[in-house]
């Protein structure tokens, strides 16, 4: 029988709590046993718990709650929530937790409690269950951890240093030196690195308290990168027996020798390891035999201390065919076919092969041909040119299943054979005329369609009358020559040429030289050119089967290179370009239509790929001088060919030297210093002559000409200076404008009396004044003035005592002061117009000019002398009133103190004296 105590002694290390309630949410299953264990090699503890059996069999869910702490520390690092259901299995429940800090640096415990998933009330912790740390070891010096010396680049890790007992840690520290966070207590010291930096290695250094060999510690870890996953894995076979797998290895893992990374390859269907050697350079690649196996799993695995990856590739070996490249090539062929025949390993496999040809000028053509499992194969290409280079290589591929292409075989370059020219030659001429005849020089090229097929060419010319039929003459040259000269006479002639090879002729190219006849000069038109060739055109006849345009590349040279173009008979303009076409060069071509084989000139043109400025500027060799002109000439300058443009026209370019220039009729330039000339522009290239008008006298200029084209005109440099004369005409406007008048006024003061009765007389003649310039009406012999026909400007009353005798009681007043005119009193008044009066003239001495006013119907008689300012009158005359005459406004003459009315002054009659009539001005008052 068991003792009690021994019963008790089992049960409690069970720390079985169970209690019942009565519903299923208060019922709580304590967890019956818990172990835990650490993996130093993947840095993780493994833990193990269960709980009753009935919590089995009921198939509960539940939940687990678990805590790590470092047990040095007291501290939890960890909690985490497990949810799990049970089974029937009682099988005890796992969890495993992955450290940050190495375990080997401290102590670790866990603990446990549990509930139903559905339940709301937990069970009591379980006791802590501790696993141990070297930090309670009794070691022999300070130890470094963790001890894997491979770090994950861009990984955190924690470094620690254990200490031995007694010891405290006085330094730890990393080489380089990283930014981290620090711990030490008196036996353990930490270092955190977030981010591990690739660098080639991390060295850490450790330092207890004391200065003894047994006091350091160091380690070195290096850092790198697991290995990428194998790309472009797969695996194929030439022969069905031979598998052969390639795959690329991915980025560098930055470590090496033992830590690099290890391939290996396993074949899934056989349970093995697959026995080949794996060697990478640019690919990695492993073959070996798979014997009679046609289904393959093949699984690549890469390796090194941070991790491993795999890729797999499964197959049927007969969908994998890649052929090897094929052999032995030659061939058998004609002018225009090639048969080519190759050898290829791949015995009974049906292959599909493709030949690639090359064509002279680089183009490529694919050519298919089937493989009936011989030991050889060929294939024929067709529509070649003879005596011609292709270049041909074969690669093949299943024809069942196709996989890819193989390798391409040796590329083998063949040679078509020779037959006869094909085409004709393109063949031009130039016709001098010489004495007695003409000389005919013959040129020819190969057209684009001529083709020589052979490989050794000639040129045979033949010439010959066409009128008469003569024995025809010929000459033959080598491949070397383009031309030839031949002497005619003024007859017509048959001209062809053939090219031979040594198969046979090709057909002639016949040119007809027409009868020597006299052609009249045809003008150049100047034709303009552009940034691709110099633009030609013509008018087209209907009767020309094609059109020829000629130039030579280099027209100062002999020969000068002659070119030639042909177009067809819808053409009517073209674009004319070479590469030795260059600016500043004038390049003449010759247009002619061709019918039958016979070439007529039709029209000729000139022209610059782009004109430049000349090269030289006109001379002036005659300048004509005036005192406001300048004539310059230059009739030497040439403005033909020998130009690097057309002449279009002069510039002649003016200024003062000490100033700029500002002249009527030019306009302004401006040079590249700031300085203004005065520009005149002569666009007739052929007027070598010109005129610089509105100069100054006695003035220095400076002068330049320049020729422009449409490419400008060169920089002005060098000036013509002139000195305008001395304006000879200026001096006689002096003596006009200065010296005669002086002397005039001189003369004029010296006989100012004379010169004041001549021009201003005291009493002017009526005579001679505007007064009398009307139509003569004449009462006996006296004029006889109308009112109708001037209006006077002034009149004036003899004396006051007549006035008063015609109106004793009237007052003359018109203004309050009296006015002295020729030393009479006199009041200025304002008759009426058309006032009517009646005076009757008064017997006087003096010679009078009477005027009758038929509006007054009165006589006045006007003395010839009242030509006198009232400021400069003598006082001892008569006073005298004076009346001025304004023909809208009227005041009586008789009466002071108001206007009388023409009733009152009908009848009054008084002799009036005139005062003035005319535009005459002298001392400054209108008389």
């Amino acid at each position: 029988m068991m003792n009690p105590l021994m019963v008790l002694a089992i049960l409690l290390p069970l720390r079985t709590c169970y209690t019942t309630y009565p519903q299923q949410e208060s019922i709580v299953f304590p967890v019956m046993y818990l172990n835990i264990s650490k993996d130093l090699a993947l840095q993780r503890l493994l833990v193990e718990w269960d709980v009753s059996k009935s919590a089995h069999d009921t198939e509960l869910a539940m939940s687990f709650e678990i805590q790590v702490r470092q047990t040095d520390e007291n501290t939890t690092v960890w909690t985490e929530f497990h949810n799990v259901t049970l089974d029937k299995s009682g099988k005890p429940l796992h969890w495993m937790w992955y450290s940050d800090l190495p375990l080997e640096c401290m102590s670790h415990s866990v603990r446990i409690r549990s509930k139903a998933e559905a339940s709301k009330i937990w069970s009591q912790w379980s006791l802590w269950e501790t696993v141990l740390g070297l930090d309670t070891s009794n070691n022999s010096g300070p130890q470094i951890f963790p001890n894997e010396k491979i770090l994950e680049e861009g990984s955190d890790i924690t470094f620690c240093c254990i200490g031995r007992k007694g010891q405290i840690i006085k330094e730890f520290f990393l080489v380089p030196a990283v930014h981290v966070s620090s711990q030490t207590n008196s036996q353990v010291g930490l270092l955190v690195v977030k981010n591990v930096a690739h660098v080639p290695h991390i060295s850490v250094y450790c330092q207890e308290s004391c200065n003894e060999e047994q006091c350091y510690d160091h380690a070195v870890f290096f850092v790198g990168k697991p290995p990428d996953r194998p790309n472009d894995f797969s695996c194929q076979t030439q022969d069905m027996r031979i598998v052969t797998c390639t795959w690329s290895q991915g980025g560098n893992t930055y470590l090496y020798g033992r830590h690099s990374p290890k391939y290996t390859l396993s074949e899934e269907f056989s349970q093995k390891t697959v026995p080949c050697t794996v060697s990478c350079s640019e690919q990695c690649s492993c073959s070996w035999d798979i014997g009679q196996q046609r289904i393959c799993n093949i699984t690549v695995t890469v390796e090194n201390p941070l991790g491993k990856k795999t890729a797999t590739d499964v197959f049927d070996v007969a969908h994998r065919i890649y052929p090897a490249a094929p052999f032995q090539l030659w061939e058998q062929c004609t002018d225009t076919e090639i048969t080519l025949y190759w050898k290829h390993r791949n015995k009974g496999i049906e292959l599909f092969c493709q030949t690639e040809v090359i064509q002279p000028d680089g183009k490529v053509e694919l050519h298919n041909s089937s493989d009936v499992q011989l030991h050889y194969a060929s294939i024929t290409l067709s529509g070649l040119q003879p005596y011609t280079e292709y270049t041909a290589r074969v690669h093949c591929g299943a024809a069942k299943h196709f996989w890819r292409w193989s390798e391409w075989s040796e590329a083998r370059t063949i040679r078509t054979k020779e037959a006869s020219p094909s085409g004709k030659l393109d063949i031009w001429r130039e016709i001098t005329p010489v004495l007695g005849g003409r000389n005919v020089t013959l040129f020819w090229k190969q057209a684009p369609s001529f083709r020589a097929n052979g490989r050794s060419i000639s040129y045979e010319v033949t010439w010959e009358k066409v009128e008469d039929g003569s024995k025809p003459e010929s000459i033959s040259f080598s491949s070397v020559y383009n031309s030839t000269r031949i002497s005619i006479d003024n007859h017509s002639y048959r001209i062809s040429i053939m090219a031979k090879n040594n198969v046979n002729y090709s057909l002639p190219s016949v040119l007809i030289i027409p009868r020597a006849t006299g052609t009249e000069e045809l003008k150049e038109e100047q034709v303009d050119g552009t940034d691709d060739g110099i633009f030609i055109s013509w008018e087209p006849r209907h009767i020309y089967d094609s059109y020829i345009i000629d130039w030579c590349n280099f027209p100062m040279l002999q020969p000068c290179d002659l070119q030639w173009k042909r177009y067809g008979p819808n053409t009517s303009s073209a674009l004319i370009n070479s590469a030795a076409f260059v600016p500043g060069v004038r390049y003449n071509f010759h247009v002619y239509g061709s019918v039958a084989n016979t070439a007529f000139l039709l029209e000729k043109k000139t022209g610059y790929l782009r004109e430049l400025p000349t090269l030289l500027d006109p001379v002036v060799e005659k300048v004509e001088l005036t005192f406001n002109a300048v004539t310059l000439s230059w009739d030497s300058y040439p403005t033909n060919k020998s130009q690097f443009g057309f002449v279009r026209g002069y510039h002649v370019y003016v200024t003062p030297i000490q100033e700029d220039c500002s002249l009527k009729g030019s306009k302004k330039h401006v040079l590249p210093d700031g300085s203004v000339l005065c520009k005149y522009t002569i666009e007739n290239p052929e007027e070598k002559r010109y005129t610089v008008t509105h100069l100054l006298s006695n003035t220095k200029y400076k002068l330049v000409v320049k020729a422009y084209t449409s490419g400008g005109e060169t920089p002005i440099l060098n000036f013509i200076y002139i000195d305008t004369p001395f304006n000879s005409n200026m001096l006689y406007l002096l003596v006009l404008l200065v010296i005669v008048p002086s002397l005039v006024a001189a003369i004029c003061r010296w006989k100012m009396k004379w010169v004041k009765e001549c021009c201003c007389p005291l009493i002017p003649s009526p005579n001679k004044s505007k007064v009398l310039s009307f139509k003569e009406f004449k009462i006996s012999s006296e004029k006889v003035l109308k009112i109708s026909d001037c209006v006077p400007d002034l009149l004036a009353v003899d004396n006051k005592a007549e006035a008063q005798k015609l109106h004793p009681c009237s007052q003359l007043s018109s203004t309050p002061t009296e006015d002295k005119i020729g030393g009479h009193n006199s009041s200025w008044i304002y008759p009426n117009e058309n006032e009517e009066r009646d005076f009757t003239p008064t017997p006087t001495p003096h010679t009078h000019t009477w005027f009758e006013n038929f509006a007054y119907s009165s006589h006045l008689a006007v003395e010839s002398d009242p030509y006198h300012i009232p400021e400069t009158l003598e006082p001892s005359k008569p006073a005298l009133s004076v009346v001025l005459y304004q023909p809208h406004y009227y005041f009586d003459i008789f009466n002071k103190d108001a206007a009388s009315t023409p009733r009152e002054t009908a009848g009054r009659k008084t002799s009036l004296r005139y005062i003035s009539q005319t535009d005459v001005h002298c001392l400054g008052s209108r008389l």
